[in-house]
């Protein structure tokens, strides 16, 4: 018993747990193991009316043995059906007798992986050449439980991730739209690696005289809480900026909006006004990673934003710099997620993106998946909200037909 509670649920991987289930009692107590599970959303405190569509998720042992036709040994049950229906409709454990080839038999059973009466799944254990004893039974139908109470964390834990993850995807999947004089993409890629999803967000905000204010920001910390506060910081930003306010007042703003808030997580964020009438941008950061142009040539430049405080934290103190931008430079914004690596220090991780040369005269979204391709974002550790952002040229009095 102590070793099944250390052994089974390491992890809130759903076939993980199955599969330590079956490892276990496999190596403990039979020749072969499998761990069938029932749908999701089929999971309730009734037994199934009919015969449950189970699914195989983890195997263990002499898998070839797992294919064999079993027979109840007390002949079926009223219902009759088949030894994991019959456990998962009464809730205990189901002894039956398997043929093997040339004559063998294997004994098995089949045990309800049961919790609080709610059925999840069946395990199924064969042993060839006899049965089990009434202690190896009690002790498969522990294992079984404690493997069933990983379950239902497990589930609750993918629900609430892709909640998370559902509101996110909802969140940044629309930014508002720039002015029509600016070019932009976007992308978002989740870890892979990471516990749960993160606060990265991205936002646009169209301003006066053709302006567009672009945001990216960044809430510390993950799961569904930090997705929450992402929007909410969306919500500030796009009150405060509504009053055209420069980038680094903006800041200001917000972070004093923020910090009476104490439930709220601190975050990063990074802000460039767009002027194509000027050719011109406005920076201002909080604690923020600084943006980079790529020119015409297809060299990178790192703009030297000052970092002031993340968000929520009151203390401001942020300052503006400009910087001018052409037709032929691409804007990128980005979340610590495009660059950071384990054991690598920041200033290197941002000198590595700025070294990267992309084809000359490449389109806007040409340059934001190649940067992502060259810096193997669909595998970074961390969660990536990337923005790539160009001035439109203005068409000459040649192209337009009214002229």
């Amino acid at each position: 018993m102590e070793e099944a509670a250390e052994r089974i649920g390491t992890t809130l991987d759903e076939q993980t747990i199955c599969a330590e289930l079956s490892r276990f009692v496999c190596r403990h107590l039979c020749d072969a193991a499998a761990v069938d599970l029932l749908p999701d959303d089929a999971a309730a405190a009734r037994p199934p009316s009919r015969e449950p569509a189970l699914r195989r998720v983890a195997s263990a042992g002499l898998v070839r043995v797992l294919q064999v036709q079993l027979s109840d040994d007390d002949g079926g049950g009223p219902g009759g059906g088949s030894p994991a229906a019959r456990a998962l409709a009464e809730g205990r454990p189901i002894t039956a007798t398997a043929a093997l080839a040339k004559g063998m038999s294997a004994g098995s059973v089949s045990v309800p992986l049961l919790v609080q009466g709610r059925r999840y799944g069946v395990l199924l254990a064969l042993r060839a050449g006899g049965g089990f004893t009434d202690h190896e039974t009690a002790a498969m139908q522990y294992a079984a439980r404690l493997a069933a109470v990983h379950l239902v964390h497990a589930r609750r834990y993918a629900s609430a991730q892709r909640t998370a993850m559902d509101l996110q995807r909802a969140l940044l999947a629309e930014p508002g739209r720039p002015h029509p004089n600016l070019e932009l993409a976007t992308r978002y890629l989740p870890s892979g690696t990471s516990a749960l999803v993160g606060g990265d967000w991205f936002e646009t905000v169209r301003l006066h005289y053709g302006r567009t204010l672009l945001v990216m920001g960044d809430v510390m910390g993950h799961g569904l809480d930090a997705a929450v506060d992402m929007n909410a910081y969306r919500s500030h930003l796009r009150y405060v900026a509504s009053t055209d306010l420069p980038p680094h007042r903006v800041l200001r703003q917000l972070d004093a909006a923020v910090s009476e808030d104490e439930a709220r997580r601190p975050a990063t964020c990074l802000l460039a006004r767009v002027d194509p009438a000027r050719g011109l941008a406005g920076f201002a950061s909080a604690g923020h990673l600084p943006p980079v142009v790529f020119r015409g040539d297809g060299g990178a430049d790192l703009v030297r934003v000052p970092v002031g405080p993340p968000l929520g934290t009151g203390v401001g103190g942020y300052e503006l710099i400009t910087r001018g931008l052409t037709p032929d430079d691409t804007l990128l914004m980005f979340t610590d997620g495009l660059i950071e690596r384990r054991g690598e220090d920041i200033d290197d991780s941002l000198a590595r993106l700025a070294r990267l040369r992309l084809p000359a005269r490449a389109g806007v979204a040409e340059v934001l998946d190649e940067v992502l391709l060259r810096l193997d974002g669909l595998h970074a550790e961390d969660d990536v909200a990337v923005l790539a952002a160009r001035l439109r040229e203005r068409p000459g009095p040649e192209a337009d037909p009214e002229a």
